[in-house]
């Protein structure tokens, strides 16, 4: 039985009342002092979102107890809940190729506290950033990826999940696309980043393309990976501002800056179980 005494809980139902007393009320009853709460009523779709932070108070009671009889107490309201224990990191596996900067930028919060995640693995279709991993400690796995083994090797990355019991993976500039098979098996469970504020330029040299359009913003987006390349459900966006005076090679620059901000933002949004997947959108609580 677990000791800690703070969670986070994550529910969503059918809008209709009595919803919030409910809930409040059974936490009560088990001595629970809710810190901090937010909801929203998606009225066009009828459905309704709560999170919550919460501490038990009493010595009696526990975040198994909790847990236990929370079905029962919400029965009425057909309920998809999910209950975190607060002092647990969630385990998150990296996936890279041979640009480092979004790489860079995770460790470094890590290291410093700001992201509570335990880092199961680097995995790479290339070999260049496995010192950055092995400097922190951590496992680097070499994933050779062409035509003829795809399949294979997909299948490796998914037992290397399930062997470390990895809650998520990032793709931290991982530059292969997925299988429909693959990202069903990560369904809500996988972030990409991608170097643009979406919908933007496609196909190769991105920031070349918007320096021959004269764009006035650079900007990157981090959302959950679909089988709809480029098209699943949006975390994070973060643009920066430019002007006629950039090269290519200077937006390439801002927009190095621009991906590790808004993906770092949105493992965090993850990993504090801020983010509800409903439909092809999300809700985030901030």
């Amino acid at each position: 039985m677990t000791t800690s005494k703070e969670f986070v809980l994550k529910a969503s139902c059918g809008a209709t009342s009595g919803i919030v007393a409910s809930v409040t009320s059974y936490l009560a009853g088990l001595s629970c002092y809710i810190s901090e709460m937010h909801q929203y009523d998606d009225e066009e779709n009828e459905r309704f979102f709560m999170r919550a932070v919460c501490r038990i108070e009493s010595d009696e009671f526990s975040i198994e107890d909790v847990r236990a009889g929370f079905n029962e107490a919400v029965t009425r309201f057909d309920m998809e809940w999910e209950i975190f224990d607060a002092a647990k990191p969630v385990r998150v596996l990296l996936m890279v190729s041979k640009f480092d900067h979004c790489l860079d930028n995770l460790l470094y919060r890590h290291r410093k506290g700001e992201l509570p995640m335990e880092i199961t693995a680097v995995v790479s279709n290339h070999k260049d950033l496995r010192p950055m991993a092995e400097r922190e400690g951590i496992r680097f796995v070499y994933l050779p990826v062409n035509k003829d083994n795809k399949p294979e090797q997909e299948a490796a990355l998914l037992d290397i999940v399930r062997e470390t019991e990895t809650d998520l993976v990032v793709l931290a500039r991982y530059m292969q696309i997925l299988s429909d098979t693959l990202c069903q098996e990560l369904h809500g469970k996988a972030i990409n980043i991608h170097h643009s504020f979406l919908p933007g330029f496609k196909g190769a040299k991105p920031y070349h393309q918007a320096f021959e359009r004269g764009v006035k913003l650079i900007g990157a987006t981090a959302h959950y990976v679909t089988s709809d390349l480029d098209e699943g459900p949006i975390i994070e966006q973060s643009v920066q501002p430019v002007d006629h005076t950039y090269s290519p090679e200077k937006l390439v620059s801002v927009g190095r800056d621009t991906e590790t901000v808004a993906l770092a933002k949105a493992v965090r949004l993850h990993l504090e179980h801020r983010v509800f997947m409903h439909s092809n959108k999300t809700i985030v609580f901030r």
